[in-house]
């Protein structure tokens, strides 16, 4: 798994069209935000998306460590298809101490 950290989250412009006239006071719900990418490497439609709940799953578990306007990104590779929840979680773990520079180690 490869993990991509934005910790700060840029401004957005409102340069876009607006639909609604409520759209332009609305801000993004607080909080650090999450995405998936799995491609076809990893397997089937079936394999993809059992990969993709589990990591939001094991995500969703570890997205507290995170800084409220942080972006990760996590992308699965191949071997992430055949991987079990804990194997995730592992890799998942060990990567965020890494980007966190967080001198815990876990088994």
């Amino acid at each position: 798994m490869v993990l991509h950290y934005l910790s700060e989250r840029p401004e957005q412009s409102g340069g876009g069209p607006v639909s609604d006239a409520h759209a332009s006071s609305t801000v993004p719900p607080p909080g650090a935000r999450a995405g998936f990418v799995v491609g076809k490497a990893v397997g089937n439609s079936v394999v993809r998306h059992r990969v993709t709940r589990r990591l939001r799953a094991v995500v969703r578990e570890e997205l507290h460590r995170l800084p409220g306007s942080a972006d990760l990104v996590v992308r699965a590779r191949p071997e992430a298809g055949t991987a079990s929840s804990d194997v995730l979680r592992r890799d998942l773990t060990a990567g965020l101490d890494r980007l966190l520079g967080s001198g815990v180690t876990r088994s």
